[in-house]
């Protein structure tokens, strides 16, 4: 299987952010696959997919959130939503703008992971420009753990008294959350690379990305891609597919693993799920065969 390489870019407020990059090495990509990791996770935790998706033909650019994963500079931390909306919008132009013309442009795939599968969404809605499909894989979009009123007040304190740096943990920290699989467990707990706190200024973008999605829908109408795990304790499935439902587009797919927990990667049915992944971007990639 294709190994990736490390890249970056600079963002424009000059931050330097990390990616995994995995490209064909013996033919043109068919399309490329620009994927965003979870609030704890990062992009080594998803080397099997991408290179499947690798050796079926996709190139794919998985990145590392500023603060998060091989970015070491700020851990946990973001001034405000728009800078994790421009961090991604600013990748996905360039690689747009790259491709050579006169060739047709190469489709792109913005999947979003559990927390990503959150700031995805937004993107798509305000950039559809910059896409041609959505993948969301067990998002955030309406989770089961939700915050207390009480820790609500005391987040809009914080910010009102400028206290944005201070660290917060995130509250994730059973591994069994995330898989059943005792190896992947262990994998999740010994992560040096795995976020485990955030900054007050981190929670308050958050919260505003959760303010944009109630307009997300409307403006969504490339090809949408949903899959879930039955035994989610994360994610609420069926407020999420009720929310995903509500979007424009007339080309969606549902797919639901039920004994899968969170993180489908780490479950051992991965490869009938990677299978479906691929088998939607190979549509997303070739529109005719829809």
């Amino acid at each position: 299987m294709t190994q990736p390489t490390t890249g970056t870019y600079t963002a424009s407020d000059g931050y330097r952010l990390q990616y995994r990059h995995w490209t064909p090495a013996d033919t043109q990509p068919k399309a490329t696959v620009v994927a965003l990791h979870g609030i704890q996770s990062h992009s080594g935790w998803y080397t099997f997919s991408s290179g499947r998706l690798c050796a079926a033909g996709f190139e794919v650019y998985f990145l590392d959130r500023r603060g998060s994963g091989m970015n070491q500079s700020a851990r946990g931390h973001v001034v405000h939503c728009e800078r994790l909306i421009n961090d991604v919008t600013q990748l996905l132009g360039d690689i747009r703008a790259g491709y050579s013309q006169p060739d047709p442009p190469r489709p792109i795939i913005l999947l979003g992971i559990s927390w990503g599968g959150k700031l995805a969404t937004v993107i798509a809605a305000q950039r559809p420009d910059l896409i041609d499909g959505l993948a969301l894989l067990y998002p955030g979009l309406r989770a089961r753990l939700q915050t207390r009123w009480d820790q609500n007040v005391k987040l809009s304190l914080a910010g009102r008294l400028g206290i944005l740096e201070k660290q917060v943990r995130i509250p994730l920290d059973d591994p069994a959350l995330f898989t059943g699989e005792p190896h992947w467990q262990n994998f999740i707990r010994n992560d040096p690379l795995a976020l485990r706190d955030l900054t007050v200024s981190f929670l308050l973008a958050n919260r505003g990305l959760d303010r944009l999605l109630p307009v997300c829908p409307p403006a969504i109408r490339s090809p949408v891609l949903l899959m879930l795990a039955g035994k989610d304790q994360i994610i609420d499935n069926e407020a999420t597919k009720r929310y995903v439902s509500q979007f424009a587009t007339r080309n969606s797919s549902v797919y639901t693993y039920p004994e899968s927990r969170h993180t489908l990667e780490f479950e051992p049915d991965r490869e009938t799920f990677v299978d479906d992944l691929t088998s939607w971007s190979n549509r997303i990639a070739s529109p005719s065969v829809q």
